[in-house]
């Protein structure tokens, strides 16, 4: 078999990997303390795992707005494009696969599969056929052939299954594991289609397996969308040259970089949470609550079913909520079709500049 398994058989965790791994550590162990500082968390995995969606998306050319996204009801099914479909069949793969590695604390194949099955829902599993290459999309030239056969792809995706959950295996940092675990899912290409998707997922439930991340709210794919031709160039550098040392340099870069976007990103939705739990306080303390708040930042668009979901109240009152905070300037009502959206405008703005 002329592909690799794991552990490599070369050392990788020289002075230079060693120095950007302990930074890459320092910037995630800053980002876990800062999220506990949000009282509610599904307000980060919410808003965050919908970002990480799009980005992740995005690189496979799958473009949706935030207004789409956010116009969107997912428990629905009603979606207000294909793209945005896709994206949120994406986050709903990204919160199983978390609720999973949360109660196990292991990521298996059989977990890998059916996060693929909900991004692309389908049932097919691994590949059966031969003929799989993966190519330059503008020049359409053959840069690399995956193995072929599905013997060749369940022999590699058992080894990887042992790498990913057996400590024993191997003493590297669980970043740079995180970073060979990605090149190497990258490289076996077991699925027909949603890899890059997929492996972008295990990317962080591998970190919240490793407890480097208490919830799924670090969204490598905008910093790899941001550098997509690097990132394409390095991990055929590593087929072809075996310049492992370039590849996970660059992904420990990703995550100290990621990591700081996500904290000022959090900084600053406690300041605006802040600032609107102050201004409903003093103009609107009757309908004043915690759950009130959580609810406008879970959900940039919110309507009138959120709000009695989510606040356990009747129709007519989540109507009077809502139209109370639409009077005081701190949601903005907007029909679109039949439903009327209300709009947290300022998180909306600052979802959207990130």
């Amino acid at each position: 078999m002329k592909y690799v398994n794991l552990p490599l058989a070369i050392e990788i965790e020289n002075k230079k990997v060693l120095k950007k791994t302990a930074a890459a550590r320092a910037a995630l162990a800053e980002l876990k303390g800062t999220a506990l500082s949000i009282p509610n968390e599904h307000i980060l995995v919410n808003t965050l795992s919908l970002q990480e969606a799009k980005d992740s998306s995005a690189i496979e050319n799958i473009i949706t707005t935030h207004d789409e996204l956010y116009q969107s009801d997912s428990l629905a099914e009603n979606y207000k494009s294909l793209a945005s479909k896709e994206i949120y069949h994406y986050n709903t793969a990204l919160k199983r696969g978390y609720e999973i590695v949360k109660a196990t604390g292991l990521l298996l194949n059989r977990d890998i599969i059916r996060i693929q099955s909900v991004i692309k829902e389908s049932n097919s599993g691994f590949r059966k056929q031969a003929g799989t290459t993966l190519k330059n999309e503008k020049t359409q030239e053959v840069i690399y052939t995956p193995p072929q056969t599905q013997e060749e792809i369940i022999i590699l995706m058992s080894n990887l299954e042992k790498y990913i959950n057996d400590e024993m295996l191997s003493d590297e940092d669980p970043l740079v594991k995180m970073a060979i675990i990605h090149h190497q899912f990258e490289s076996i290409h077991p699925f027909y289609d949603g890899n890059g998707r997929v492996g972008r997922i295990i990317n962080i439930l591998y970190l919240v397996k490793e407890d480097l991340l208490e919830s799924p709210i670090l969204y490598l794919s905008r910093y790899i969308n941001q550098h997509k031709q690097q990132y394409y160039a390095l991990l055929q550098k590593v087929r072809d040259e075996k310049d492992w040392e370039s590849w996970v340099l660059f992904i420990l870069e990703a995550v100290i970089e990621t990591s700081k976007q996500t904290i000022r990103l959090i900084h600053k939705i406690k300041e605006l949470m802040l600032f609107h739990k102050n201004k409903i306080r003093e103009e609107l303390p009757k309908i004043y609550s915690q759950d009130l708040l959580n609810n406008i930042f879970k959900h940039p668009y919110t309507k009138i079913h959120f709000m009695m979901d989510e606040l356990n109240v009747s129709r007519i009152t989540a109507v009077k909520y809502l139209e109370e905070l639409k009077k005081k300037g701190i949601l903005h009502k907007e029909k679109i079709g039949k439903e009327n959206f209300y709009i947290n405008v300022k998180l909306y703005e600052l979802l959207s500049l990130h």
